[in-house]
C-alpha cells in the first residue's frame, strides 16, 4: 500500500527564519508554494521532501497551522507516505480504524486520535524530483516518542502497513525501538523502559539525514553558523554521526553516514 516516503511538514511562526535555516542546513534552495492561509517552502531530496510551513492572513490550512503552534509550539508536524492507489489506500485504513479528517484529490488526512497523536497523510503522488546532492543526500529516519508501543505497532505495522524490521530493547538506556522500513527511510518509535505504559498521545521527535562525507558536512555547517557537536563514531561499526544543536524551529537534528565508511585497499 504505501511505496514511501512523500514528506515531512515542520510548522514554524518566523517562515524567512525558518525557510533560511533549513536552505542553510541542507544546501538546497527550495521551491515557494502560498496558499490558503500559509506560506510553504518545499525542499526536495533523494527520497522525500521537507515542507516548512507557517501561517499567513485567512484560510483553512491558516486555521490549521495556527491551532498546531498554539497546542504544541514549532517543530515536526506531519508525516505523509506516498501510496499508489489513493482512494483504495484511504479505504483500508479506514476498514483497519483509522478516521479521516480531511480528503481532497491528491491528499487524505486521518483524526489524530485514531493514529495514536501523530499527523499522518497519505499522497496520491510521488515526491518531486531531487534538488539535492551530495554530500546530503536524504532523510535516513524521522523519530516518534511514544508510551504505548503496542499502540504504534497496530497503527504503524497494522493499520498502515509498514514493514516492522526491529524491535530492539536496551536496558542500558532504559528504552526500546521499533523501526519500520519505509522505502528508502525508516519510521522510528521510542518508548522509555522506566514509564508505564499509558494512552499519552505520541509525538514527533527530531530527523536524522543521511550525509556521504560527515566531515565535509560538519565543516560547512560550522562555517554557515551552526551549533554542531563533534563528529564521533556511530553505533553501526565504521560509521560517523554529529548533532545540529540549532536547527531551524528547534527540532532536534542528526547527520549520520549510513553505512560504514569504506576502507582503504
Amino acid at each position: 500500500m504505501i511505496t514511501g516516503l512523500h514528506h515531512i511538514a515542520i510548522v514554524v511562526r518566523d517562515f524567512e527564519a525558518a525557510r533560511s535555516g533549513y536552505a542553510r542546513l541542507l544546501g538546497v534552495e527550495p521551491m515557494a508554494q502560498d496558499g490558503d492561509g500559509a506560506q510553504r517552502a518545499w525542499f526536495w531530496l533523494d527520497n522525500m521532501g521537507l515542507e516548512v510551513i507557517a501561517p499567513a492572513g485567512e484560510g483553512p490550512a491558516s486555521v490549521r497551522v495556527r491551532a498546531r503552534l498554539d497546542e504544541a509550539g514549532e517543530g515536526v508536524w506531519l508525516i505523509a507516505f506516498t501510496v499508489a492507489d489513493l482512494r483504495a489506500a484511504a479505504a483500508l485504513c479506514e476498514r483497519r480504524g483509522l478516521a479521516v479528517s480531511e480528503r481532497t484529490e491528491r491528499a487524505v488526512m486521518f483524526e489524530q486520535a485514531s493514529t495514536g497523536g501523530v499527523q499522518i497523510a497519505l499522497m496520491g503522488f510521488p515526491p518531486l524530483p531531487s534538488r539535492a546532492g551530495p554530500p546530503l543526500s536524504a532523510l535516513d529516519h524521522v523519530v516518534v516518542r511514544t508510551a504505548n508501543i503496542d499502540r504504534a505497532v497496530a497503527n504503524f505495522g497494522g493499520r498502515l502497513g509498514l514493514d516492522l524490521r526491529l524491535d530492539r530493547a536496551n536496558p542500558g538506556w532504559g528504552a526500546r525501538q521499533l523501526f519500520f522500513r519505509c522505502g528508502d527511510a525508516v519510521v522510528e518509535f521510542g518508548a522509555s523502559l522506566k514509564a508505564p505504559v499509558s494512552e499519552a498521545p505520541d509525538s514527533f521527535g527530531g530527523l536524522a539525514w543521511r550525509v556521504t562525507d560527515p566531515d565535509a558536512v560538519h565543516a560547512r555547517l560550522a562555517g554557515a553558523g551552526f551549533d554542531v557537536s563533534e563528529v564521533r563514531q556511530g553505533r553501526k561499526p565504521g560509521t560517523k554521526v554529529f548533532t545540529v544543536r540549532d536547527a531551524p524551529a528547534g527540532v532536534p537534528t542528526l547527520m549520520l553516514s549510513a553505512e560504514p565508511a569504506p576502507q582503504p585497499a
